[in-house]
Parts: C-alpha cells; sequence; structure tokens
C-alpha cells in the first residue's frame, strides 16, 4: 500500500498550486471545503482542504488507473456523486489507527479516477465518505459503465 499514498504525494511537491477550477476538478458539495489543485502533465490533483488547511480527500485524474485494487480489501459498494463504485481498505504503515478508503473508476473519456481518504476514527470516516458521496463529476466526464 505504499504506492497508495505516493502517487498523490509526487505528484503534490511537483506540481503548481491553483485555486478550484470548477472545469477542471469536480463540484465540492460544501463550501467549507476548497479545492487545492496541481497539475503534472497529463495528470490532475485535486485536494479537498478544510478551512484549518488539512486534507479531507482527495482525487487524482489520470489516463490510466496508477494501479490495480486488491480484490481482497474490497469492502462494499458505494456511490461516488452518480458513478457507482467499490471502496477498499487501505493502510498507512506510519500511522497503524488511521482507516484508510480509496476507490477508482473510469471516466466516459477513457481516464481514471482515484479517490482516497483517512480518518481517525469510525465517526470522521462515514462523515468523510458522505462528503465524498456527493462531490460531482461534470455529467459527461462519468462513463455508462
Amino acid at each position: 500500500m505504499k504506492l497508495l499514498f505516493s502517487l498523490p504525494l509526487l505528484l503534490g511537491l511537483a506540481g503548481s498550486v491553483h485555486a478550484q477550477n470548477a472545469s477542471e476538478c469536480p463540484r465540492l458539495p460544501t463550501v467549507q471545503l476548497s479545492w487545492e489543485q496541481r497539475d503534472r502533465g497529463d495528470t490532475l490533483l485535486c485536494r479537498a482542504i478544510r478551512e484549518d488547511g488539512s486534507e479531507a480527500f482527495g482525487v487524482s485524474i489520470t489516463p490510466d488507473a496508477p494501479y490495480e485494487l486488491r480484490r481482497s480489501n474490497r469492502l462494499g459498494p458505494g456511490t461516488v456523486g452518480e458513478q457507482s463504485v467499490y471502496w477498499y481498505r487501505g493502510e498507512l504503515a506510519t500511522q497503524p489507527g488511521v482507516q484508510v478508503r480509496e476507490t477508482m473508476f473510469e471516466l466516459a473519456d477513457g481516464r481514471s479516477v482515484h479517490i482516497w481518504l483517512q480518518a481517525g476514527s469510525d465517526a470522521e470516516l462515514t462523515q468523510l465518505i458522505g462528503t465524498v458521496q456527493a462531490v460531482r463529476f461534470d455529467a459527461n466526464m462519468l462513463s455508462s459503465k
């Protein structure tokens, strides 16, 4: 699972930061969050930032899936916007008490979306997943799969 956060971290360190741009990052469900956007070549990294500056969750949009999620880590179905997804359990070796969830799906144009989040408690996990469920991608970006 080291790769889980190494790609977004590397992109985050290498890219340039932009204010929220509705045409690139998906629409956030709440004004308490704002996007920190970084572009690196053909990869877009969107970090949902809380008012205190901490990351709520992240979204990367890449030409191809960065890796395959392990079926043995699959927890169950969910949604992101109107897209059906499966959530997977992840882990952070340096923070064993943190609950990590991630999902991937494909956009209509073939690009891959990877969403990840980290929570310190069950209540925070439930709240974050609810927020991610309300994220909206532009309708013509979504796959009909």
